[in-house]
Formats: structure tokens, C-alpha cells, sequence
């Protein structure tokens, strides 16, 4: 999370004393005297929060904070008045100001106010990032959310497979997205602007098969679960597939096809065909990275069906989310958003299934993954903060393979 400050004040003394009490509570200050040169820092990109007395010479606070109106509306401005300026801060807030402190501060009030600001400016710079990948670059980038090599090599796997004819096999965990990127295949391949037509294999019949082949003539026929089609289906797909044609073929499957074909009751010649062009979606526990990225964009668009506000996500809820196995993987992720933006309790399947042993490595593992996001990934801060002997966590890290820098912020 940003925690860039920039504190604006005509009094030197003043404004070094703060910037001072700033970095020793591991902020970083920026510093400038007057309207004019704060003014040249300022953009709509800015990743801070500004603090600015009202009272200045020239150009005060006032015009600060309707100058930032115009290039951000949303990037906050703190307010510092003396003792007869509470009307004129009063006045302040209604004109958009983000909250107001009175001199001299008292220094846990200061950083309550600025930690509370830092948390909504990386909300807002968060949410336009998800609107920005929504709208431009290509469908990869727009549709396949994730931040970790996991995710990096399954978008760069989509952009190979994509522009070819081949046939492709999406394979993957349960509720991993399959289906979508079984289309983000479709979008970024030559047949793009011709129909992408899914269905699932179960209980298909021949004439079924030939419909859905003349229904998705020119683009993409995506088969949902492959190992469902029965016996006569699967020579049927095979054959069409060796006749070539304009058609492309998207397999997916949540099933060990390998060993279907081992235990002989999925055909070979159609494996071996689907398995040359092969893409793997990784499940959420091989990523846990990625899933503070992916919970807030589910609850961004969980609040938007709803027709509500989006709630403020803690650290520590997002550091339990990474401690969780996630075997329903992004399905049963985008619903614990949607419980969570409802308020609805979480729901941990599973859990009093678990032994004695178990549940409390589990809890040892949220704790341990709890503290690296509490110290933004700093393994030697969050080995403190437990009281643990650094040995000790670094070998408790390696059994329960958590890495540290998964729990590193931007």
C-alpha cells in the first residue's frame, strides 16, 4: 500500500517536524513551502495523500485544495488549523477536503487520519488499475487477473496458443475459469469476429455434435468437460477434427485425462491430439498471491450487482483469504465477496472435518501468513512481531511453503 506523504506548510521548523514524525513511523515525506512548487507534485496519478496547513501566504490551503479538486477528486487532502480556524476547516470539509487536524497534533490522531486516507487513495488507484486492464490491452490482460509468474505464464501460454489452428486442451482445477479462458483463447485468435459457441459434453448425441458444429461454423466450438462424451462421441470429435475445416475445437477438462486414458475409458487418439496444445490454469493455492488481486476485484463487481458501496478490505482479512485453501478455487472465492459485501459471515468448508493436528497447522499457517502481510512481505519484521527466533519461522515457512514475497505490496 502507497505511504507517500506530501506535507505542505510555510513554516520550515513546522514542516521538518513533521516530515520527521512521518519517516520514523515508516512514511515517506515529501515536503514543500508554499501552493506554487506543492502544485508541480501533484498529478492524477499522485500515489499519496497530502497535508497542508490553511493558513499561507499567497495561495493558501483553500486554493490547494480546490486546485487537487481539478486534477483528482478523489486524492485526499488533510487539513491543519490553528485554534480559530475550526469554522474555516468546518467550511473545508464541505468544499471535498478529506478531514482536518488541529496544531499541534497529537501524534496518534495524525496517523490514524493519514493511514485511513493511504487506505482509500490505494483503493481508488486499485479499482481505476482493474477498470484500466478492463478497457484496454488485449483479452488476456483484460479477462486473466493475477499478478504472480503463475498468472504471467498462463496469460503468455493463452498469447501462444491463440493465433494457431490447433486444437486446444484447457485443464484445470474446478472452478478455476476454464470456460473463460477457453474464450480469451477464441478472442485473441483469427477467428475472433466469428461465433464462440460452448456446451457442455455430457449426454451430446451426434446430431447434437453436427449442430453445434454448424451453429459455431468459422470460429470456435468450445466441449466443456471432454471426458464426459461417450465412447461413440469421442471417435465422432475425432473424426471431424482430422477433417480439418474452418472450426476450431476448444477442449476443457477438470478431469486427469492421462489417467482416464491409463484406466481406458477416454480414447487415446483424442488425448494425444487435444494434449499437443495444452493449457494449464493453476489452482488458487498455487498462487496465493494472486488472490488479494482477485478479491478485490470480485468485490468491486459483487458491490456494483448489488447496487451498494464496496466495503474497505483490512490487510488482516486479505492475509486469511491467502491462508485458505480455495479448492473451489475462483467460483468459491467470487463467493466469499459477495458474502462479504452483503456482510455475511465467511464460510470455511471443510474446516471441522479437520483433526485436532490439522486445524491448528492450519491456524499456525494464517498466523504466520497474517504477520508477512502485516509487515508487507518482510519476513525479519513479521519473526519479531510473532516473538519467534528467525530460524524457527524460516523453518516454519518452508513447511507450510509460504514465501514471503507473495505478501509484498506495491
Amino acid at each position: 500500500m502507497t505511504r507517500k506523504v506530501l506535507v505542505v506548510d510555510d513554516d520550515a521548523a513546522l514542516r521538518e517536524a513533521l516530515a520527521q514524525t512521518l519517516e520514523l513511523n515508516d512514511l515517506e515525506a515529501i515536503t514543500a513551502g508554499s501552493f506554487v512548487v506543492a502544485k508541480d507534485l501533484i498529478t492524477a496519478e499522485f500515489d499519496g495523500v497530502i497535508l497542508s496547513d490553511i493558513r499561507m501566504p499567497g495561495r493558501d490551503g483553500f486554493h490547494l485544495l480546490d486546485y487537487v479538486s481539478g486534477i483528482d477528486d478523489d486524492l485526499p487532502v488533510i487539513l491543519l488549523t490553528g485554534e480559530g480556524d475550526i469554522p474555516m476547516a468546518v467550511k473545508a470539509m464541505s468544499r471535498g477536503a478529506f478531514g482536518f487536524l488541529e496544531k499541534p497534533c497529537v501524534t496518534a490522531d495524525l496517523l490514524t487520519t493519514l493511514q485511513r486516507a493511504l487506505k482509500t487513495r490505494h483503493l481508488v488507484l486499485e479499482n481505476r488499475d482493474f477498470k484500466q486492464q478492463l478497457e484496454e490491452g488485449d483479452p488476456a490482460a483484460r479477462m486473466l487477473f493475477g499478478t504472480s509468474q503463475q498468472s504471467d505464464e498462463l496469460r503468455a501460454r493463452v498469447r501462444a496458443v491463440a493465433p494457431t489452428s490447433a486444437e486446444v486442451l484447457v485443464a484445470g482445477p474446478a472452478g478455476s475459469g476454464i470456460s473463460k479462458v477457453a474464450e480469451v483463447i477464441h478472442l485473441m485468435s483469427p477467428r475472433a469476429q466469428a461465433p464462440f459457441v460452448k456446451s457442455p459434453s455430457a449426454g451430446l448425441s451426434t446430431a447434437d455434435l453436427r449442430e453445434l458444429c454448424q451453429q459455431a461454423a468459422g470460429g470456435s466450438l468450445f466441449l466443456d468437460e471432454i471426458s464426459a462424451l461417450s465412447e461413440a462421441l469421442q471417435y465422432a470429435v475425432l473424426d471431424w477434427v482430422e477433417q480439418g475445416g474452418e472450426t476450431r475445437l476448444i477442449a476443457g477438462s477438470t478431469a486427469d485425462l492421462a489417467g482416464l486414458v491409463a484406466a481406458g475409458s477416454f480414447g487415446a487418439d483424442l488425448y494425444y491430439r487435444l494434449e499437443g496444445m495444452r493449457v494449464r490454469i493453476p489452482s488458487l493455492a498455487e498462487r496465493p498471491g494472486d488472490i488479494p488481486v482477485l478479491f478485490r476485484l470480485y468485490v468491486a463487481q459483487a458491490a456494483e450487482q448489488a447496487g451498494i458501496e464496496a466495503p474497505q478490505i483490512s490487510q488482516e482479512h486479505l492475509a486469511g483469504l491467502m491462508a485458505q485453501d480455495w479448492p473451489g478455487n475462483a467460483r468459491s472465492l467470487m463467493s466469499a465477496a459477495m458474502r462479504f459485501v452483503l456482510g455475511m459471515p465467511d464460510e470455511i468448508s471443510g474446516a471441522t472435518e479437520l483433526g485436532l493436528a490439522e486445524q491448528m497447522a492450519q491456524v499456525e499457517r494464517s498466523l504466520l501468513i497474517a504477520a508477512l502481510g502485516r509487515q508487507n512481505g518482510r519476513a525479519a519484521a513479521a519473526a519479531e512481531a510473532l516473538k519467534l527466533p528467525r530460524k524457527t519461522f524460516y523453518d516454519k515457512l518452508a513447511r507450510y511453503g509460504i514465501r514471503p514475497e507473495d505478501y509484498r505490496r506495491a
